[in-house]
């Protein structure tokens, strides 16, 4: 499967995490910055992308658990690429949305240029 195909069926089968913080971000609704999802990166899909700030924003659900080391490998390439890598636990993002959209928001400001 070629990487525009796969970027689509990861957005068309967002986790309800992935939908509820892409209410919040798309269309420049956080701080006016621009936010893709599902993004190719070198050989992985980044979840939430802000290139002007170089952020990735990544949520970690139930697929993530016991996979720490390759989360840690994938999360140094991605800044090899130059990204800051930012990363949210699904609950998190369920249970404090407003708090998760501030610390992205904090992140945002911090690296822009």
């Amino acid at each position: 499967m070629d990487k525009t195909a796969n970027a689509r069926r990861l957005r068309q089968n967002q986790t309800l995490a992935e939908r509820s913080l892409w209410t919040l971000v798309r269309n420049r609704r956080l701080g006016g910055f621009r936010f893709l999802r599902q993004v190719a990166i070198d050989r992985y899909f980044a979840d939430f992308v802000c290139e002007a700030a170089k952020v990735i924003v990544e949520l970690d659900g139930a697929a993530h658990e016991g996979r720490e080391e390759y989360d840690d490998r994938r999360t140094q390439t991605l800044e090899l690429y130059g990204y800051v890598v930012v990363r949210f636990p699904n609950e998190r993002v369920l249970t404090d949305l407003g708090g998760v959209t501030d610390d992205i928001l904090a992140v945002l400001r911090s690296v822009r240029v």
